[in-house]
C-alpha cells in the first residue's frame, strides 16, 4: 500500500473479510472477519504511523482498530487519550491489544493502573488488573500482594468475565512468583473454583489458578 490512507486500508481489510473467520471471532465477542496473521501483515507494511492510527481508530471498525494498535507508538499518547481509547475499546481483542501493545509500554502505565483498578466499569477495571498482573510478574516492588489477595478473595467469584480473568491472572502470578504467598493463592483458587472446568487443549496449561501455579513452579524447578 503506497501512500496509505484510511480508505485504502479499509478497502484492503474489506477484501480480506472471511465469513468463517468472522464466525470464529464472533464467538469470542470480536466482530470482524479478518485473519489476524493477514491483519498483522497489513500493519507491518504500513509501519508506525500515529496520524493514520488515530484516523483508523476513529472509524470504530474493529479490524481497523486492531491495525491501529499495531501502528501506534506508545509514547505518542498522553494519559487522558489512553484512558479515552480504553473506554471506547469494548471489543475484547481491541481492548487486549490496546492494553498489551500500547498501555503496558507507555510511561503512563502505572498511573492508569491505579486509576483503572477501582473503576466501576468492570471492563475498565479489568485493564487495571491486567496491568497489575504485569507488575506482579515483572516489577512487584511496592505492591501490597497480601492486600491484592484480599480483594481477589472477596470479589473474583462474582466479577464480570473479563475482570474475573484478569483477577485470576494476578492471583496466579502472585502464587507463581512468591513462595511465601503460594499456599494462600492456591487455597483461594481451590475455594473459589474460578475456571476450574475451563476446557483446555492438550499441551496447554489450564487457567485454573492452582493448576497454573503448580505447573509453572514445577517447570521452573525442573530446569
Amino acid at each position: 500500500m503506497v501512500e496509505a490512507s484510511v480508505d485504502s486500508v479499509m478497502e484492503t481489510l474489506a477484501a480480506m473479510e472471511d465469513p468463517k473467520a468472522r464466525a470464529v471471532n464472533e464467538r469470542h465477542g470480536d466482530d470482524h472477519g479478518v485473519n489476524l496473521g493477514k491483519l498483522r501483515a497489513v500493519a507491518k507494511e504500513l509501519k508506525k504511523n500515529d496520524e493514520l492510527a488515530v484516523e483508523l481508530w476513529h472509524t470504530g471498525d474493529t479490524a481497523a482498530r486492531l491495525v491501529a494498535t499495531l501502528i501506534m507508538r506508545p509514547r505518542s499518547y498522553d494519559e487522558q487519550r489512553l484512558d479515552a481509547m480504553l473506554r471506547e475499546a469494548r471489543v475484547p481483542k481491541v481492548h487486549a491489544w490496546l492494553v498489551n501493545y500500547i498501555v503496558k509500554k507507555s510511561k503512563h502505565a502505572e498511573a492508569l493502573r491505579l486509576a483503572w483498578m477501582d473503576d466501576p466499569d468492570p471492563i475498565v477495571a479489568s485493564a487495571g488488573w491486567a496491568l497489575t498482573s504485569e507488575r506482579v510478574n515483572k516489577s512487584p516492588e511496592g505492591l501490597d500482594l497480601s492486600a491484592l489477595l484480599d480483594i481477589i478473595e472477596a470479589q473474583m467469584l462474582g466479577a464480570e468475565e473479563r475482570l474475573q480473568w484478569a483477577m485470576n491472572e494476578t492471583l496466579s502470578y502472585i502464587g507463581i512468583e512468591n513462595e511465601d504467598l503460594r499456599p494462600r493463592a492456591i487455597d483461594i483458587g481451590n475455594r473459589l473454583g474460578v475456571l476450574k472446568d475451563y476446557p483446555t487443549p492438550p499441551n496447554c496449561t489450564s487457567p485454573f489458578a492452582p493448576t497454573w501455579i503448580t505447573e509453572i513452579v514445577a517447570r521452573r524447578q525442573a530446569q
